[in-house]
């Protein structure tokens, strides 16, 4: 597996090397022992899936605050979405910075997203199915969200915004000014 730094301490990108023939290929999408040998120890309890229709559909950009907070690897299954992670560790020297990866079926490519960050993504295409394994379970009462679009964030989300699928509980997301992270470095 290749694993490659980002500009934010802890995000990382992992590609899992295919190996493929006649028939296709195959991957080993998570190996404990092998991120282990990385330094990666992450004990994940809970795996996700999510299909979104149409092109330009975000989700994002979500939290789960202590005590349930999660890490995630997020991977795409179908299609293709820009991932995107924000340091939101109170005292971090890169609080409020962002990266942004294009996951695709294709890439191969998996988001290793810590605890303390923002998550959200944005499709490229229609039709797109994300997995994503995560370090806590989902806990209602500790859930939460940003707006996508702050422009104090300044993310590049591949789409236009004014035609952006939304949820309500993003639609209606605080400001990045006005939030008060439950994290810190």
């Amino acid at each position: 597996m290749n694993i490659t730094e980002t500009d934010l301490p802890g995000v990382l990108i992992l590609e899992p090397r295919r190996f493929g023939d006649v028939r296709g290929w195959f991957m080993e999408s998570w190996n404990r022992e092998t991120l282990r040998g990385h330094g990666i120890e992450i004990d994940f309890v809970q795996d996700n899936h999510s299909f979104s229709g149409p092109k330009g559909t975000v989700r994002g950009l979500h939290y789960q605050s202590p005590p349930h907070a999660q890490a995630k690897v997020v991977r795409v299954t179908r299609g293709l979405a820009r991932d995107v992670a924000v340091d939101v560790r109170r005292g971090s020297p890169t609080y409020g910075r962002h990266v942004t990866v294009d996951l695709s079926a294709e890439n191969g490519r998996q988001l290793l997203v810590p605890e303390g960050f923002l998550h959200g993504f944005a499709t490229l295409t229609p039709d797109v199915e994300l997995l994503y394994k995560c370090s806590d379970a989902y806990a209602p009462d500790c859930d939460g969200a940003v707006a996508w679009d702050d422009p104090d964030l300044g993310i590049d989300w591949g789409i236009d915004p004014a035609s952006a699928t939304l949820s309500d509980k993003d639609r209606a997301a605080p400001r990045f000014a006005g939030w008060t992270s439950p994290f810190t470095a």
